[in-house]
Order: structure tokens, then C-alpha cells, then sequence
């Protein structure tokens, strides 16, 4: 799909082993009736469930069916909150360190409600329902995701187990 390059639409979906940049996601996502934007940066974190130390993590991705699930996503956001103007999914793929970007989620509207709900709900049905998998790295070993769960489909409610 778009990984980093901007769209020329109102949706920025895709995966990239480039860094991300929030920022600019930001200022894609606004747009001159967007009275809110909402962006999240989740970044790499130096520990996991259970485990302290972690150095670095590994995003892999099975890419088409990754990409093709970030769109549902998107679209799902839509279906929920149609007065959404832009939204914005993207997550990074390969090696990244503690404290880099792993993925961006951004969504603007007329009112901050919608932003806010839109941008939550996104970033939570994406962790639920893409298939990514993570492999976390310590001075001790590293290992496939400690925190893996069940892919669901892109309507079903994240918070709901």
C-alpha cells in the first residue's frame, strides 16, 4: 500500500522499514474542518510482561495480509465515526530499537470525541486483529512476543475479550 509515502487520499494505511514519523502524521491528518487531531506513537519499549532488559525488538509481517487487515481497520473507524476526515495506520517492520517509533495511528474530525475515539479504537483493533509478530531481544536471549493473543476481525470490539 503507501508505507511512508503520503496519500493522495483521506486514508494512510501500510507497513515500511522506515522511521516513523508522528509529527507528520499529525499534519496529514489535519485538515482545514478538522477542529481536532489525534495522533499515537507507540515506541519501543525496554521491557516486556515478565521480562526486564529488552534491547530491542524484530516486526515481522506477512505484508498483503497485514496491509489488507490496517485497511479494514480503517475502514471500520469510518463505519463508526463517519464524520472521521483522515485517518492514518502504519506500522514498522524489521529491527528497531528502545525508543523508536513502531507504529502511528492518527485521526482527525470536526470535534475532539470523534478524534479521540476514532484514534483509540484504531490503535487497539490494529494491535488485535494485524497479523504482526514481534520477537523481543535481551542481553539474555530473545524470544517471539510474550504477550501474543488471538487475531480477530477488524468489527469485533478490541476491549472485549
Amino acid at each position: 500500500m503507501y508505507g511512508w509515502r503520503v496519500p493522495d487520499g483521506d486514508d494512510w494505511v501500510g507497513l515500511t522499514d522506515e522511521p516513523l514519523d508522528a509529527a507528520a502524521a499529525g499534519r496529514w491528518a489535519s485538515t482545514p474542518d478538522s477542529g481536532a487531531v489525534v495522533t499515537f506513537a507507540g515506541t519501543v519499549r525496554d521491557h516486556a510482561p515478565g521480562r526486564e532488559g529488552v534491547t530491542h525488538l524484530t516486526y515481522e509481517a506477512y505484508a498483503g495480509a497485514a496491509e489488507a487487515r490496517l485497511a479494514d481497520v480503517v475502514a471500520e473507524v469510518r463505519r463508526r465515526w463517519p464524520s472521521v476526515r483522515r485517518v492514518a495506520a502504519i506500522h514498522r517492520t524489521g529491527t528497531l530499537e528502545v525508543g523508536e517509533v513502531a507504529v502511528v495511528v492518527a485521526a482527525s474530525a470536526p470535534h475532539r470525541g470523534d478524534a479521540f475515539a476514532a484514534a483509540a479504537h484504531c490503535i487497539d483493533t490494529l494491535k488485535a486483529t494485524v497479523p504482526l509478530w514481534k520477537k523481543e531481544s535481551w542481553a539474555g536471549g530473545e524470544e517471539w512476543g510474550t504477550d501474543a493473543r488471538p487475531i480477530r476481525s477488524a468489527a469485533e470490539d478490541p476491549a472485549r475479550p
